[in-house]
């Protein structure tokens, strides 16, 4: 693991300003590109656990430390999986001295959330 903080690319803001919903609209080629690094990070079972995981902790932060033990992996493995969340900018980490802490972006999962939702119609929204 690197000494670097993070490492992940910056969210790009507001859900509304990143990409129109699958389901509305056609993607370009640059967001589908985006998407699917963040997809097909998500595809393995460990690494959804991990940010899981990541997600559900108290305070907002997890010690590599804490994640580790959860999986009969050895520990470069484990960073390999975390190091693929952060390239999909899905997680951000942080250097403490010797350990890493992982926090989860939610502006990117808030991302793909919006990509997969249909927006409400407007008889539905106000029911």
């Amino acid at each position: 693991m690197s000494n670097q903080e993070d490492g992940a690319p910056a969210p790009r803001g507001a859900v509304e300003d990143c990409c129109p919903g699958l389901l509305t609209s056609s993607l370009n080629e640059e967001e589908s590109v985006e998407l699917a690094r963040a997809f097909k990070a998500l595809a393995d079972p460990v690494r959804l656990r991990l940010l899981s995981m990541i997600a559900t902790q108290d305070g907002g932060e997890v010690c590599v430390c804490d994640l580790t033990p959860a999986f009969d992996l050895s520990q470069p493995t484990v960073s390999h999986h975390l190091k693929l969340l952060r390239e999909a900018g899905l997680i951000a980490a942080e250097r403490r001295g010797t350990w890493v802490y992982y926090r989860l972006l939610p502006d990117a999962t808030d991302r793909l959330a919006a990509v997969l939702t249909r927006a409400p119609s407007p008889e539905t929204a106000q029911t």
